[in-house]
């Protein structure tokens, strides 16, 4: 309740509000000195001043305020007489939208229902979840649209390797290999481009990389030899590098860490929904290509690559560099996503640096759970980069025609898509993330190991069965290390507080893991078909490691968790015994407000 007003002569009010400041022109900016008395007073307005000076008139169209003088302490909170409340309110109306100007809600006492950050400013959950539902379909999803042109013009050499680019070019088994494995030469030695996002506006970075790999994807159809495919696959690599590897870090520029799996889900969800995507789009354009002056497998690459050229010009409208930047996010919109990034006074600190943090990136290089992190994802790329481009190949093995073979290849990643968005989503509702690893990791390997055996078994089966259970494995095979590639990339950046750790684990996460592909797409050779016994068990072998990985990480995270509370427990009775209970978190020392890792 307030406490009783008095009245006190005019010469005894401090000027806590002016006569002056009460024109809504003004502003209003209450002292932040801490007065004598321990009791709100209020006064009202005196017309003149000390005996001897003339009145005082009010400015015109000023109003008619009575005075406040407090204490402001933490402990004590004042309720302000209805015609000062109506008077802050129309001063919050008219500061919100300016971003860098005059905050007023900082002076106001929140509501029940307005989630205050620490730096004292408010928002509503309803506005919090505008925020968020406008950031996911005009940031998340082209973005994912990005990502699945990307990947279209990664994979779809699959495609065309049985539309005719093998015949055409004179291409051994070995000659196809390395054209997939010069994409991945470059795409490891670039990953450093990842810090790019911090040093590059994204808005003119994301636009760049874009319209390269579209040209150079395009460029394709032009190819003449062995050689100049070599080239153009390598120059690819280098685009690509730039740009995927970085987004889930510039993602997370954007949202909480308990909501970044479920965003970073839906970009990973674009790779097996382009592939899905891909093997139909290249039935069509086959079948319609059959009788066209140039070859299918070059009208493949051109429809499908220069589409990326035109969409680079609207990335460069669309793609903000920050959530203060975001055109699609209204003033106020814009500064709630601001405010609702700034959790505890440490992640404060780390993360609001306008400086490089190098001490971040080193920390970061230092720390042996980035390489834990990263030989995960070294695990689930053996499988991730052999199945999109080998698929096609390995079901016309099965005894199936070139074009039923693009038609049968759509429908496992048309399910991954649908699988990795349901698990990203349980595993940011449950804020956990290594049971979800660990179950689609050893889902994956099973199912590996069941098309392996089965090959290796087959004369025992009749023919159909045969290729029945190879056909249905496929399934749990690719919807468990795409959904494990999600938890992974995210897990990556989840125990990271400042944004140059986050860019230098997913940096660190790709340049390690990127030697993946260097295997898988060595395990499908023409030498093994059509059974391809040995590069399915390899498949499997990859991912039961990836399974003992995340439990090993989960393990040394659940023991870095224990041994910072019972610190913060220790340090706690210290300050207790020797200086009293402190009740305000702004108190406490930095070392004990810590941070608990997602597990």
């Amino acid at each position: 309740m307030m406490a009783a007003s008095r009245l006190e002569p005019p010469q005894t009010t401090h000027p806590g509000i002016s006569a002056d400041s009460t024109s809504s022109d003004a502003g209003y900016t209450p002292s932040t000195s801490s007065f004598e008395p321990s009791d709100p007073q209020f006064t009202p307005e005196a017309s003149g001043t000390d005996e001897g000076s003339p009145p005082t008139r009010p400015q015109p169209g000023s109003a008619e305020l009575p005075k406040l003088q407090t204490n402001l302490g933490s402990d004590v909170e004042a309720e302000l007489p209805d015609e000062t409340e109506r008077f802050l309110s129309r001063e919050n109306e008219e500061f919100e939208g300016n971003d860098e100007g005059y905050d007023s809600d900082k002076y106001l006492k929140p509501s029940p229902r307005r989630k205050t950050s620490g730096i004292g400013a408010s928002y509503t959950p309803e506005e919090e979840r505008d925020v968020v539902k406008r950031l996911d379909k005009r940031l998340v999803l082209f973005l994912a649209f990005l990502y699945l042109l990307s990947f279209l013009d990664r994979s779809n050499i699959g495609n065309a390797k049985i539309a005719g680019l093998s015949d055409d070019l004179r291409l051994s088994s070995s000659q196809y290999e390395w054209l997939l494995t010069a994409f991945y030469i470059t795409y490891i030695c670039f990953e450093w481009m990842t810090l790019m996002y911090k040093v590059v506006p994204a808005h003119i970075y994301i636009p760049i990389c874009v319209f390269s790999w579209g040209l150079i994807a395009s460029c394709q159809a032009l190819a003449t030899s062995f050689w100049i495919m070599v080239l153009l696959r390598a120059l690819l690599g280098i685009s690509e590098a730039g740009f995927g590897p970085g987004v889930p870090f510039y993602l997370s520029l954007f949202y909480k860490r308990e909501e970044l799996a479920y965003r970073t889900g839906l970009f990973i969800s674009a790779a097996p929904l382009a592939t899905s995507f891909a093997s139909s789009l290249a039935w069509l354009i086959i079948k319609l290509s059959s009788h066209a002056p140039i070859a299918p497998w070059r009208s493949l690459f051109l429809i499908e690559g220069f589409p990326s050229v035109v969409v680079a010009i609207f990335a460069w409208m669309l793609i903000p560099d920050s959530p203060g930047k975001a055109k699609f996010l209204t003033a106020r919109q814009r500064k709630v996503a601001k405010i609702r990034l700034q959790g505890t006074k440490i992640e404060r600190h780390e993360s609001s640096d306008e400086k490089f943090n190098w001490k971040a990136v080193r920390e970061t290089l230092c720390d042996p759970m980035s390489y834990l992190v990263a030989l995960m994802f070294l695990g689930c790329n053996v499988a991730f980069s052999s199945m999109p481009v080998f698929l096609p190949t390995i079901i016309k093995n099965m005894g199936y025609s070139p074009l039923a073979s693009q038609v049968l290849s759509a429908p496992p990643f048309l399910v991954a898509f649908v699988v990795v968005l349901i698990t990203a989503s349980l595993s940011d509702r449950s804020r956990s993330r290594s049971p979800y690893l660990i179950f689609h990791a050893l889902i994956s390997a099973a199912a590996y190991l069941v098309i392996g055996l089965t090959g290796y078994f087959h004369s025992h089966f009749p023919k159909s069965l045969d290729t029945v259970i190879r056909y249905i494995c496929i399934y749990p095979a690719t919807s468990g290390f795409f959904s494990a590639i999600t938890i992974i990339i995210t897990w990556s950046m989840d125990n990271r507080v400042a944004h140059e750790g986050k860019g230098s684990s997913v940096a660190i996460l790709n340049v390690v893991g990127q030697f993946g592909p260097l295997i898988g797409t060595r395990l499908y050779p023409d030498s093994d078909g059509p059974l391809y016994v040995s590069g399915m068990l390899t498949c499997s072998v990859f991912m039961l490691f990836v399974a003992s990985l995340a439990f090993s990480l989960r393990l040394i995270l659940a023991r870095r968790n224990r041994k910072a509370g019972e610190e913060e427990d220790k340090m706690g009775i210290e300050m207790a015994e020797g200086e009293g209970l402190i009740s305000d978190e702004s108190q406490l020392p930095a070392q004990s407000q810590r941070f608990t890792y997602i597990i």
